[in-house]
């Protein structure tokens, strides 16, 4: 899978009832991809997989794939519990969607092998390939991932618990196994801010929330990483990603608050953040405005 671009991940546009705002979602979509991003990842993180319903899943990634048809990969959001992750996956593959992302079980955990069986049960439920998301309870080992890699339906791992030890120690070990073609992402908050570490240890993809508020400042960091621009890549990281992260670690979860703060700010009526996530206050969406005013500055 060729995946040679920012990964944009969109949010979830709610009405003013609560219920998913479709028509606003085409316009988020569309205009992200206008800025060629390498893959569209719907109902993921940024997208409120945590507050969606599964018909809602379906409905946003369905919006989002007939925006995008065949022009770059579309992946969904699947997780929580074993029976969800496994509908969704099968939804999904019935819907032509190209991957997901396999985010971790709620509530409850278990012992390393049972996340390993919680993963083989999702991948064996249907031939749609997934990648698997290292957060939260989902906490794989080097050797449980090179042991998954070898699945078919297993194409990709995803960090965000930031051990670049670890991280490092997983990219070994699949390339020991022998793995073609598995993909490795930096799925840290703000991934620009660590990709440069994360590029060093063979990770080269990173998710960009940012991408979802300001494609073209997120498409200039991008283009400076691939070309090792390091003045201007170091010049977006002081100006514009370390303020915004300085705003995001405010609040627990602004990193989605934002990014819909941001749309709004930029007249993109994309509604508020379902609980148990939080809007910015006033002054907060003030020094948004004065970070993103910055970002484009620069670009």
């Amino acid at each position: 899978m060729n995946l040679d671009g920012v990964l944009f991940f969109p949010v979830t546009p709610f009405a003013a009832d609560g219920t998913v705002a479709h028509d606003v979602l085409r316009e988020h979509v569309a205009t992200g991809l206008a800025h060629r991003p390498g893959a569209v990842f719907a109902a993921c993180g940024t997208g409120e997989f945590h507050a969606l319903s599964a018909a809602e899943v379906g409905a946003v990634t369905d919006t989002v794939k007939d925006v995008v048809g065949d022009a770059v990969p579309v992946f969904t959001g699947a997780g929580g519990s074993v029976g969800q992750a496994i509908e969704g996956v099968r939804r999904a593959a019935g819907g032509g969607i190209d991957a997901a992302l396999l985010l971790p079980p709620y509530l409850v955990s278990g012992p390393s092998a049972g996340l390993r069986d919680y993963a083989l049960a999702v991948a064996d439920a249907s031939e749609l390939p997934i990648v698997l998301y290292h957060r939260g309870t989902a906490r794989y080992s080097a050797d449980q991932v090179a042991e998954l890699s070898g699945h078919p339906n297993i194409i990709g791992f995803k960090d965000g618990i930031g051990d670049i030890g670890l991280a490092q120690e997983i990219v070994l070990k699949v390339r020991e196994a022998g793995t073609a073609g598995f993909l490795f992402f930096n799925g840290l908050l703000t991934a620009e801010l660590s990709q440069g570490a994360y590029r060093g240890i063979g990770m080269p993809l990173y998710s960009s929330a940012a991408f979802a508020m300001a494609p073209e400042i997120a498409t200039a960091y991008y283009r400076a990483y691939v070309a090792g621009d390091e003045e201007v890549r170091e010049q977006l990281l002081r100006e514009f990603y370390l303020p915004l992260v300085a705003l995001r670690d405010q609040t627990p979860g602004f990193g989605v608050s934002l990014v819909k703060a941001g749309l709004r700010l930029q007249g993109l009526d994309v509604g508020s953040v379902r609980p148990p996530l939080t809007d910015p206050t006033p002054a907060q969406q003030d020094e948004l405005a004065r970070i993103l005013e910055r970002g484009k500055a620069l670009v």
